[in-house]
């Protein structure tokens, strides 16, 4: 490992910071408390293209080859689902021969490791990193990571290097889901990382329901809550798998309530509760959803459902991945999940049983009001410099060739597929700094809607070209589940006409914070968010529902109310 020489000086401040880091590092609600950097402009003394000429004196080019290639280090938090063709891994593979040819850049990792979950391997060999100042060049890091970097005048202020050199493509990609990602990445004013930007929309919850099973049962589509209701009492009393026994399940749940297959947040939204964000109060201020007294309606709710069986009376001990399998088996008819489920667990259901249908609906109200599905901004991961890095331009020309090749107008079916998805490989993954159009998703749907229509496929892009022939075989008969998930994400009923149709009626519920961690939040958020979880999960499992107003005067004397006072100075100061 890289040990770079600013880095000893900080080395004890950040052992100290590193011990609050740890504490919550299950996730929770950032705070973007921003400090003095130091950074420096760092675009002089670099050279570009090999000319020897300074980067300062010469025109910026955003895809410019150095000659001869120079190398840059990072590290690279990987998981189970990274594959490879035989003889190639991490270090060899289409993308480090693509970023040598076209760019003259050599990779170098100074470590590899498996774990890219809250808390998991990657993000604790990160916060020693950090502590030891074992650092590579570029630092990919999460938002309280980036924010201790800051406070230690560790990394280069990529303003200047920003502007010279993301190309036009890569700027509009980080503006497609609004302003606020740059802005978690700006600290007074200064740009300190860029950020791998996805999409807040993919992320809004909706209501998944077996649709075979309403045709059997006779049930009509839900156009309200109660409707909802209704169904997963249906699914659960009425024999909706025709076996005569009484073996199903109306709604799925997971013992982590948040995040994965079958969470609580799009039921809560219908009931205009918004877990886990922040949000307005009539006055302005922001305030912590959880804790807002329609949290305590859908949680009386959830309870009154499990003593009738309608939830999995074992969801308490299942991780999202058992209550996927319950789904895969054909055992439950309903669940509040996200766009992507037909691609995971449906599609084993779809295995399992070919007349198993899945239809996506948008989130319905109890009451007269509209239904909002939250959303929280998509970064998660931060690319940051350190300050002595000789070439800082040549990550932002690594995520322009990124972007370029999956999106842009000089790529190729063929070259988008040897980069991103040929032979079934999840390839894209190699890329060490990428970015993600936030419409990318919304805009392959509504595309291929045009192609069905016109019959003319040839306007598609080559990712777009992909799955409307993958929808088209299933369509045809040719096809394979896989072609079936597709059809369900992105066909004409699938997933992305409900997203559309939030974003159409401005239905998307945002979270108005979206800093770095406040100081009490590094210290006290991942104890306040197991509570929540042990509360919740009692409350639903039958413990008296007055149990939820002892938790909020818990949460504001356990470092709550300070968390909110240190957001609401944040909100202020934007």
């Amino acid at each position: 490992m890289k040990r770079m020489a600013n880095c000893k000086g900080a080395a004890i401040v950040l052992m100290l910071l590193l011990v609050f880091v740890t504490a919550c590092s299950g996730g929770g609600q950032p705070s973007g408390e921003a400090n003095e950097s130091g950074g420096q402009t760092a675009d002089k003394g670099t050279t570009d293209g090999g000319t020897g000429t300074a980067e300062e004196d010469q025109p910026a080019d955003p895809a410019g080859k150095y000659d001869p290639p120079i190398e840059i280090t990072t590290v690279r938090i990987v998981n189970d689902t990274f594959k490879y063709a035989e003889g190639e891994d991490i270090s060899n593979n289409v993308w480090t021969r693509t970023m040598e040819e076209k760019l003259g850049i050599k990779v170098k990792y100074d470590w590899v490791v498996s774990g890219d979950g809250p808390g998991g391997q990657g993000e604790q060999k990160m916060n020693v990193s950090i502590a030891s100042g074992d650092l590579p060049e570029i630092v990919p890091v999460n938002a309280r990571q980036l924010k201790q970097l800051v406070e230690a005048d560790l990394l280069m202020d990529l303003t200047d290097i920003y502007e010279k050199y993301a190309s036009p493509f890569l700027k509009e990609i980080m503006t497609q889901d609004g302003p606020n990602a740059l802005a978690s990445a700006t600290f007074d004013g200064k740009l300190m990382a860029i950020p791998n930007t996805g999409s807040a929309m993919d992320g809004a919850p909706m209501v998944w329901i077996r649709s075979d099973w309403l045709q059997k049962l006779n049930l009509p589509e839900p156009k309200t809550m109660d409707d909802v209701l209704h169904i997963i009492e249906a699914f659960t009393t009425q024999d909706p798998d025709g076996n005569n026994k009484a073996d199903t399940i109306g709604m799925s749940l997971n013992k982590d309530l948040y995040g994965g297959y079958a969470t609580i947040d799009g039921f809560a939204n219908s009931y205009h509760a918004y877990p886990r964000i922040w949000v307005k109060d009539g006055s302005g201020k922001l305030v912590y959803g959880s804790i807002q007294p329609e949290m305590k309606t859908v949680l009386a709710k959830l309870q009154e459902m499990y003593k009738k069986g309608q939830i999995d009376r074992e969801f308490g001990v299942k991780d999202t991945g058992k209550a996927a399998e319950f789904a895969a088996a054909g055992k439950v008819g309903v669940h509040f999940g996200q766009m992507w489920n037909p691609l995971w667990p449906l599609v084993d259901n779809k295995k399992n049983d070919s007349n198993a249908e899945w239809q996506s609906y948008p989130l319905m109200s109890i009451d007269d009001q509209p239904a909002r599905p939250q959303t929280s901004m998509a970064v998660g991961t931060y690319y940051a410099v350190l300050k002595d890095a000789k070439h800082p331009e040549a990550l932002l020309k690594l995520i322009n060739l990124f972007v370029e090749t999956g999106w842009g107008e000089t790529t190729t079916p063929e070259n988008y597929a040897a980069h991103f998805t040929s032979d079934g490989i999840e390839r894209f993954k190699y890329a060490p700094f990428q970015a993600w159009p936030a419409r990318k998703n919304l805009d392959i749907h509504l595309h291929i809607l045009e192609a069905e229509k016109s019959g003319d496929a040839t306007k598609l892009n080559p990712e777009e070209q992909d799955n409307y022939k993958q929808i088209k075989d299933y369509l045809n008969g040719t096809g394979t589940e896989l072609g079936w998930a597709y059809d369900r994400v992105f066909g004409t009923t699938g997933s992305f006409a409900t997203i559309n149709h939030y974003v159409n009626e401005n239905l998307l519920y945002q979270n108005e914070f979206f800093g770095a961690p406040t100081q009490t939040a590094v210290e006290k958020d991942a104890t306040l968010q197991k509570m929540e979880l042990e509360v919740f999960t009692k409350i639903i499992l039958g413990d008296p529902i007055d149990n939820f107003d002892k938790f909020v005067a818990d949460w504001k004397k356990l470092g709550g109310d300070a968390i909110t006072e240190e957001v609401n100075a944040w909100y202020a100061a934007r």
